[in-house]
């Protein structure tokens, strides 16, 4: 944590503000939990933001141990359908959002040092809900940077096409048209097996995968 914010916390009394910022493909959505303006690094937040309104609600955040990356919800109250329509674009996924809590000088209305960051993700599933009321929300899921962790590369194949696919004009695999030799991607081929030899394309000789 930042000293100084650190330091600030330590006081008797403190005015704390937690806040989101989402990375839109050609807009910086800052917000503000509450009604007020708070600049932040030189960038400033404010409960209300004229083209996409004003945070609705965020889900508790937890640490916790698990096989899935954290994650978050975060609600927002569009003030009309074309904002709503805008969020909601299929562009909008993978934007990058983030979420801090920091202390504010009421004097200045500038943050005390630099804010702590409780979460950093991206954009996953957008849902745009109407109460009875006729209130329009749309709802953000956000999933933690480590959701990369989880991702399994199906797709990779040592041929000519998926490497040149990654590499272009890169023509290591273009006369290789086939091989009995087992690859293993990530992981030690298993020991005393014969699985783990061939033939060469190139010589024709027994080598080991």
């Amino acid at each position: 944590m930042d000293p100084t914010l650190k330091n600030a916390l330590a006081q008797s009394s403190v005015w704390m503000f937690g806040a989101v910022r989402i990375e839109l493909p050609d807009y910086d959505l800052r917000l503000l939990d509450g009604a007020a303006t708070v600049v932040v690094v030189g960038e400033s937040y404010s409960g209300m933001d004229p083209t996409f309104g004003s945070i609705a609600a965020i889900s508790e955040l937890t640490e916790e141990m698990g096989d899935s990356a954290p994650e978050i919800t975060v609600t927002l109250n569009p003030p009309d359908l074309s904002a709503a329509a805008a969020l909601a674009h299929p562009e909008m996924q993978g934007s990058v959002i983030r979420l801090v809590a920091g202390a504010l000088d009421p004097i200045t209305g500038l943050s005390i040092g630099q804010p702590e960051t409780l979460f950093l993700g991206e954009i996953d599933v957008p849902k745009i809900d109407v109460d009875a009321s006729g209130l329009r929300t749309l709802e953000y899921t956000a999933v933690s940077v480590f959701e990369r962790l989880f991702e399994v590369e199906e797709g990779q194949r040592a041929s000519n096409g998926w490497h040149q696919s990654i590499w272009p004009g890169e023509r290591g695999f273009e006369f290789m048209t086939g091989t009995n030799v087992n690859l293993y991607w990530g992981v030690k081929p298993p020991k005393n097996s014969n699985a783990s030899k061939g033939v060469s394309v190139i010589t024709g000789r027994q080598v080991a995968a």
